[in-house]
């Protein structure tokens, strides 16, 4: 399906969902530059709006009703997307409006969001930039929600006990540190190794006797 008919799809679905003022905003507040958004930046990366949700309520400390821009909400995480004009965001902003602009942002953080904004302006005339960035910010999270699953509790242990150490893990620390024995040490280690946590380091015998982090292991303790 192309960017058009899953557009219109996409607000005929939430719209069929919404009523009262959450069906006004969305109505009101998906505008050009929203469908611009999704169009130059959202769909050659994706090419899909699951999960994705324009115009979306959400509450500040005092419970007083805001609406996002855009809200996806996935297994990997929620994010809140703005896309900020600067007539709009700036030139008419004055000093509270602008130290409220900032707590809510700090307030959703704390709350579990992930905030993105774009300037109008890069969406309409540099769109491989917000592109990069979108892909920088979700991009880690979505491939490490669809990985995470994968790591049983034991090589969660064993990938915390290798990061505290300053050196390559071994099965005998394993065996030291769970009381395991060593069939169990290395069927632990060579499962990281198979799901790209760990890489082998050859020492002499039959089997790997050093094992050594891969390049954003860290992330799948997240």
């Amino acid at each position: 399906m192309s960017f058009e008919p899953a557009h219109k799809t996409f607000m005929e679905d939430h719209l069929a969902r919404r009523s009262g003022e959450r069906k006004g905003r969305l109505l009101r507040g998906h505008n050009y530059a929203e469908k611009l958004f999704l169009q130059q930046v959202w769909w050659p990366l994706f090419e899909s709006l699951d999960h994705l949700h324009p115009e979306y309520e959400i509450y500040d400390w005092n419970r007083k009703s805001q609406f996002l821009d855009f809200a996806y909400l996935s297994p990997g995480g929620r994010f809140g997307i703005e896309c900020d004009g600067f007539q709009s965001h700036i030139r008419e902003m004055d000093r509270e409006k602008f130290s409220y602009a900032l707590n809510r942002d700090t307030f959703l953080t704390g709350m579990g969001w992930r905030m993105v904004h774009f300037a109008f302006d890069d969406i309409q005339n540099r769109p491989e930039v917000c592109q990069m960035l979108l892909q920088l910010v979700i991009g880690p999270h979505l491939i490490r929600s669809s990985n995470a699953s994968t790591l049983t509790p034991d090589e969660k242990e064993v990938l915390r006990l290798a990061f505290n150490l300053s050196r390559p893990i071994r099965p005998k620390d394993i065996i030291n540190r769970y009381e395991v024995n060593f069939r169990t040490a290395r069927k632990w280690l060579n499962g990281l190794v198979v799901k790209g946590v760990l890489r082998k380091r050859e020492g002499g015998g039959a089997y790997a006797r050093y094992y050594e982090l891969s390049d954003g292991a860290w992330q799948r303790l997240l």
